[in-house]
């Protein structure tokens, strides 16, 4: 007879069977009551939605097991690896940069024990979490002094704290930026206490224009590089050298939010586009932001760069230690900025940058390896193509990647079910559909991550 509503248990029957009370032994009562609650819930609405043929054997170890399983897949980490096969190099969504093995290392050692974050081991006395990087950032940057924050967004916020709250902000409507998750550049100026004084045009601003906007409550002329977009077409911009010159005349400061900052020039790799933190700040610009887990390649964090005398005024401002960095991160970052100097090769040594300038042939090689091994395991349909990557996180928006992905069809899958299927494999797969087909770019998967893809694949197919 096919069981209804009366038939499914109560849970304190349930409790009581050994296989149940072992459970509740292993993990909790909670997670255990939690577990079979779902349990029942699932088979009611099986229920409600028309006819079920059978109940499991509640009182069978495999009935148990089955809790337990619910249990351990809720206790799972949220937070986990998946590969990146969607061309997008530092994509958001996936944790952006991908860490050097010493950054890593860096970050275990940090973690593992205690450290001399705040302790000059010379003196005895207490330190500054500040020292460990400014030495390197300023040689890596030519800046006088500097100082790191939890995020890029925090830089701009706590400098325009720092420098001009009660004050005005001139900046060009055309920098007037939004980024990611619509925190818009606005918003963070008034947020920030000060004045926000538009000047120009979208597409046109003069140096006449800040000119005239600048009185006796202007503290800051703000340039935003706009990272994540471009206007193109019948534009002009003022000079950075013009500009610092116009704010040297008038005693206020010159800062410039980059979002995206790199340390070496990329133009010999054909990425041209961004301008090198050394450039900016010895064309005049007074103090400088720029993100961390971006294309300088490292873990999230907003640096600042500048002027000994503003670095001072923001390291003893009281919103330095709620934006402040976390040891782990701070050790993650001296580890990558290190590997710009020598005898390292940053275009080597640091993932974003590497993957930036691979090589074509190489990325082609790796996906026809990929293709080959697919078709071995049968049922799917594979095709090496030309593909298009892109930095991401809004860094050389205009910027092609040429690249090679591999387009993947299944018979028993559409496209969206085989992403879907692929995201729920051990380690999850992450690729792009693109005409009908999943589209897998190697431009941003490892040689290491091919069998991990593999085998993803595998337990797609298995029966």
């Amino acid at each position: 007879m096919a069981p209804t509503l009366k038939d499914l248990p109560q849970i304190q029957s349930l409790l009581d069977q050994q296989g149940i009370a072992d459970l509740v032994s292993r993990y909790s009562h909670a997670e255990t009551v939690h577990a079979l609650r779902e349990m029942t819930g699932d088979l009611r609405k099986a229920l409600l939605a028309g006819p079920v043929s059978s109940f499991p054997d509640f009182a069978s170890v495999a009935f148990a097991a089955r809790v337990g399983a619910r249990i351990e897949a809720a206790r799972a980490p949220s937070l986990s690896c998946v590969i990146n096969a969607t061309g997008i190099i530092i994509h958001t969504n996936l944790g952006r940069a991908r860490l050097a093995p010493s950054a890593l290392e860096a970050m275990q050692k940090a973690g593992a024990a205690p450290s001399n974050l705040e302790l000059d081991l010379a003196s005895g006395k207490r330190g500054s979490r500040h020292t460990h990087v400014e030495g390197v950032i300023c040689e890596l940057t030519g800046a006088e002094a500097a100082v790191v924050v939890n995020n890029c967004a925090a830089a701009v916020l706590l400098s325009l704290m720092a420098t001009a709250q009660g004050r005005s902000v001139v900046a060009s409507r055309g920098e007037l930026i939004e980024i990611g998750g619509s925190f818009r550049l606005p918003d963070v100026i008034a947020q920030s206490g000060a004045t926000l004084r538009e000047v120009g045009a979208t597409n046109k601003t003069r140096i006449a224009d800040y000119a005239a906007a600048i009185d006796d409550s202007t503290a800051v002329l703000l340039k935003s590089h706009t990272s994540n977009f471009r206007i193109v077409g019948f534009t002009s911009a003022p000079e950075r050298r013009d500009l610092a010159k116009l704010a040297q005349e008038h005693r206020v400061i010159l800062m410039e939010d980059l979002g995206s900052g790199v340390l070496i020039d990329l133009a010999p790799y054909g990425l041209g586009d961004e301008p090198v933190v050394r450039d900016i700040l010895k064309a005049g610009v007074n103090l400088v932001m720029f993100s961390g887990d971006k294309l300088l390649g490292g873990p999230q964090a907003g640096i600042i760069a500048g002027r000994r005398d503003i670095v001072a005024s923001l390291k003893s401002h009281p919103l330095m230690r709620a934006v402040r960095i976390d040891k782990l991160s701070l050790a993650a970052l001296e580890a990558t900025l290190r590997l710009y100097l020598a005898p390292h090769d940053p275009m080597r040594d640091i993932p974003v940058l590497a993957m930036l300038s691979a090589p074509l042939s190489e990325i082609e090689d790796r996906a026809h390896q990929l293709a080959q091994m697919l078709r071995g395991i049968g049922l799917m349909e594979t095709a090496v193509c030309e593909s298009v990557a892109y930095a991401g996180a809004g860094s050389l928006p205009d910027q092609d990647l040429p690249s090679f992905a591999v387009s993947v069809t299944h018979p028993d899958f559409s496209p969206d079910q085989l992403a879907a299927a692929l995201r729920r494999a051990a380690l999850p797969v992450i690729g792009r559909i693109l005409h009908g087909s999943l589209m897998l770019d190697m431009r941003t998967v490892t040689e290491a991550e091919v069998a991990h893809i593999l085998s993803a694949f595998a337990q797609i197919s298995a029966p």
